[in-house]
């Protein structure tokens, strides 16, 4: 099976969210078949912190990256996400 690989910028709702507590958030809720390839922080303004992160997931995943960016949405401490990019791999 072919899979992907999904640039996401996730920010948080507060500058006192850390982008290693935004991941371990998304580590609790992706199901097995998604994996975490890379992550890492950008700074974005006046404290504020978005994490940058590579998810492995299926080509075949019927909605395309919707399933996944609602996934990460759903968790309380998420205001946005944008997917930057999707890759082959």
């Amino acid at each position: 099976m072919a899979r992907v690989a999904v640039i996401m910028k996730v920010l948080p709702n507060s500058v006192e969210i850390t982008p290693q507590q935004l991941l371990e958030k998304i580590k609790e809720v992706l199901p097995s078949e998604y994996q975490i390839m890379d992550s890492g922080e950008e700074p974005i303004a006046f404290g504020l912190k978005a994490l940058k992160i590579i998810i492995s997931m299926p080509e075949e995943t019927e909605g395309g990256t919707e399933k996944l960016e609602e996934l990460i949405k759903s968790i309380d401490i998420v205001e946005e996400v944008e997917v930057e990019a999707v890759h082959r791999l």
